[in-house]
């Protein structure tokens, strides 16, 4: 992982001015940006093909402020609003000036993805759900209507997702129709790509400065120059079994929601000329299953007692569920919640969970479940006690919600059910420089997107890591651009 001398390399392969590791959607950004800047780019993508994990994702970017799909949704929003909802919600180690120069930014973002082609429609969809039924533009993404967001500032959904008629998610869906316009612009300004390409060192001039890395292609050493600076964005580590075991090891054996190309080899590289890093135990644990489920019921632990309140991000009910509960954790549900969240569902069959045990009772049910004596039994009492008058005084789900659990009930088995990935990587500044662990800035060297510790520290709502992937590899594309 040591870099190489530029005294090192006898002989150039290719040379451009900006050299961008990985073509997910950070790396697209900062393509557009840095040819747009003037510079000549040349993309390497380790795959077949552009797109990385944005391509298939569901699509959500996570833009606010007053965009102007908010404004014709009928939504009225701000910066602050935005931002202080994020702070709160990114966790503890939220980086203020990330999240203030983002939220700031965030209506001309939208008017950036809209003139590079992205189409976004103009509806609304109101109800929970990990993403809008058909192709609808905007939707709450973070449980920013949910308590305890919607006391610290005014609810707005900004949710934003791409249109796509007949979308397929995890093949083609909201975040192909992200990425392809991205690309076709970058084509357009004369940005070239080379495929199967995979960085494996970095190149520095004798005074450290980065001026380009050594890439191989079926099994063929290539040296690449940058005149002007190098971005990584070839993703996180969450496929690294090394790396998670050294700093997020609850994710080991899980499903990775991510692709393998998120191998930390960004991370890796950086660190070996001293770069600093951020919050790598910090992950996102996604519940896969329709919220309409868990809104209907009550999530409990190992001890029969509710810990979060069901309406807010699954996301988040997935991190408290791992990290604070020992992933010993079940959905508890009646007969008449669980049909009318079938019958309302437009969730994939595979998001619709089957109760593992069903039983007349309470006490029943937990004897089945092997929980404590009494305590389910406790905890459904004094549910149902506030909820014949529509209150949640302990967790305050909201009202619309809240309402008895009677007769046969059922529990969904939520233990080993959760999927995630990494949100740590590279430290850097607010234009994407990767900075030192004595905090200066590595010359030459950028970085953006899920390589990076971006605006999400400790939590997560859909859409952060393709909004500040885009917004953030646009600065640094733009940053690499500029001539030394």
């Amino acid at each position: 992982m040591r870099p190489y001398t530029a005294a090192d390399i006898e002989a150039w392969d290719l040379t451009a001015d900006v050299v961008i590791a990985g073509y997910g959607v950070a790396g697209a950004a900062a393509a557009v940006e840095a040819a747009r800047a003037g510079a000549e780019v040349l993309v390497l993508e380790r795959a077949g093909g552009w797109g990385g994990a944005a391509a298939l994702a569901g699509g959500f970017v996570y833009l606010g402020g007053g965009t102007a799909l908010q404004r014709a949704c009928g939504f009225d929003d701000s910066p602050e609003a935005m931002a202080a909802f994020l702070m709160a919600a990114m966790g503890p180690g939220a980086d203020q000036a990330k999240v203030s120069a983002y939220c700031e930014g965030s209506v001309a973002h939208y008017d950036w993805l809209v003139e590079c082609g992205v189409p976004f429609k103009p509806v609304f969809y109101g109800e929970p759900a990990w993403e809008p039924a058909a192709d609808e533009g905007l939707m709450y993404s973070g449980g920013e209507n949910a308590h305890p967001f919607d006391e610290i500032a005014p609810p707005a959904p900004r949710g934003h997702l791409p249109q796509m008629e007949n979308k397929r998610t995890g093949e083609r869906g909201g975040g192909y129709m992200l990425m392809k316009p991205l690309v076709d612009t970058a084509e357009r300004l004369g940005v070239e790509a080379r495929y199967g390409m995979r960085i494996e060192r970095l190149v520095v001039e004798r005074d450290g400065t980065v001026c380009g890395v050594v890439a191989r292609t079926y099994g063929e050493r290539v040296t690449v120059r940058a005149r002007r600076g190098v971005v990584l964005a070839t993703g996180g580590f969450t496929y690294d079994e090394e790396m998670l075991a050294a700093h997020a090891p609850r994710l080991l054996g899980r499903a990775g929601a991510a692709v393998e190309e998120h191998d930390g080899i960004a991370v890796k590289l950086a660190q070996a000329l001293g770069a600093g890093v951020a919050h790598m135990d910090a992950c996102e644990v996604a519940l896969p299953m329709d919220p309409q489920y868990l809104i209907r019921g009550m999530v409990v632990n190992d001890q029969g007692q509710r810990f979060i309140n069901e309406d807010t991000y699954p996301g988040r009910i997935g991190q408290a569920a791992l990290f604070q509960q020992d992933d010993q954790t079940f959905l508890v549900l009646d007969e008449e919640g669980f049909e009318e969240a079938r019958r309302v569902s437009a969730a994939p069959e595979f998001l619709q969970p089957r109760p593992a045990w069903v039983c007349a009772s309470a006490s029943g049910l937990a004897a089945e479940m092997g929980l404590p004596p009494g305590a389910l039994e406790a905890t459904l009492d004094v549910y149902n006690r506030h909820a014949e008058n529509g209150r949640d005084p302990l967790l305050h789900k909201a009202a619309r919600w809240v309402r008895p659990l009677r007769g046969p009930l059922g529990a969904v088995d939520l233990r080993g059910m959760t999927a995630g990935f990494a949100l740590g990587g590279l430290a850097t500044g607010a234009d994407g420089e990767v900075l030192h662990v004595d905090g200066s800035p590595i010359p030459g060297l950028y970085a953006a997107g899920r390589a990076t510790a971006g605006i999400a520290a400790w939590g997560y709502a859909s859409g952060i890591s393709l909004g500040d992937g885009s917004f953030f590899g646009r600065r640094a594309g733009r940053a690499a651009a500029r001539k030394r």
